[in-house]
């Protein structure tokens, strides 16, 4: 009888941890406020001073508003981060994908910062300063106890595994 060799199982996936959906809603709103006053001026001031033909310029600012919901919501879904052993990874992009990969003893500086709108829809945004300025590292749309907890860990790994800085 032939015996079977079995290849070991690989563990699972590691778990990708993604940004709260009400980040699409801040960055939708932001949207809307930086699109609607062109709209409106391209729609009403032709009708005022009295060429209503030229109103069909509203349809630039119109469609760019359309195309960029849509693309807002592919960019905001495409966020994620990992906790890793030695590292955080942080992911994002669609058609230009990034990872950003900042190793615990490089950080240099954790913050947590929330804007107005970020504390409205119950937000917090990770920021992480190393050495290399290319390296910097942002966490939008994080519950604020996640980005709290996030803070914490992350420095006492950067302190425990310090580089020499």
């Amino acid at each position: 009888m032939d015996s079977m060799v079995r290849e070991p199982v690989d563990p699972p996936a590691e778990k990708w941890q993604r940004v709260k959906p009400a980040l699409l809603t801040v960055w939708r709103l932001v949207l809307v406020m930086w699109v609607v006053p062109p709209l409106l001026v391209a729609a009403v001031l032709p009708a005022v001073l009295g060429a209503p033909s030229w109103s069909l310029l509203a349809l630039a600012p119109l469609l760019t508003g359309v195309w960029l919901w849509w693309v807002v919501g592919r960019h905001q879904r495409s966020w994620r981060y990992l906790e890793r052993e030695d590292d955080l990874l942080i992911s994002k992009g669609v058609l230009w994908r990034q990872m950003i990969v900042v190793p615990y003893g490089r950080m240099q500086l954790v913050e947590v910062t929330s804007g107005p709108l970020d504390r409205k829809f119950g937000l917090a945004r990770l920021q992480l300063h190393t050495a290399a300025a290319a390296t910097d590292a942002t966490i939008p749309g994080l519950d604020p106890d996640e980005a709290e907890r996030l803070r914490d860990r992350l420095t006492e790994l950067g302190e425990s595994r310090s580089a020499g800085l």
